[in-house]
C-alpha cells in the first residue's frame, strides 16, 4: 500500500525556537537581570535559583567576577534583559553568540 507524502512549510520562527539552547545559571545563584550590559543599568528582575536562560546575543559591558570567572561579557536573554556571563555556564570564557547590535 503506497504511503502518502506531504510537505509542510515550517516557519523560520518555530525553527529558531526549536534550535534555542538554554544555559544553566550557577548553582545557588539568584541572578540579577539588568536592562543593559552592565551593573549601572536598571534591575529588571531577579532569576530564581536553578534558572536556565537562552542567549540571543552578547555585548561587552561592566567587568564582573562570578562563579565562572571574571568577564565583561553580558548575555542578552530577552528584549532589554541582560545577565553577566560570569554566572552562566556556557562552557566557554569567550563569546558563544554574535555581538548584539
Amino acid at each position: 500500500m503506497p504511503v502518502e507524502q506531504t510537505t509542510e512549510a515550517v516557519s523560520t520562527e518555530s525553527t529558531a525556537a526549536a534550535d534555542l539552547t538554554y544555559f544553566a545559571v550557577a548553582p545557588g545563584v539568584r541572578l540579577n537581570v539588568r536592562s543593559g550590559p552592565g551593573t549601572q543599568y536598571a534591575l529588571v528582575k531577579v532569576l530564581p535559583v536553578g534558572a536556565k536562560v537562552p542567549i540571543f546575543c552578547q555585548s561587552p559591558g561592566t567587568r564582573v567576577t562570578g562563579t565562572y570567572g571574571t568577564t565583561n561579557i553580558w548575555d542578552n536573554i530577552d528584549n532589554g534583559e541582560y545577565v553577566s556571563d560570569a554566572y552562566v555556564h556556557t562552557g566557554s570564557d569567550g563569546y558563544i553568540r554574535p555581538r548584539c547590535s
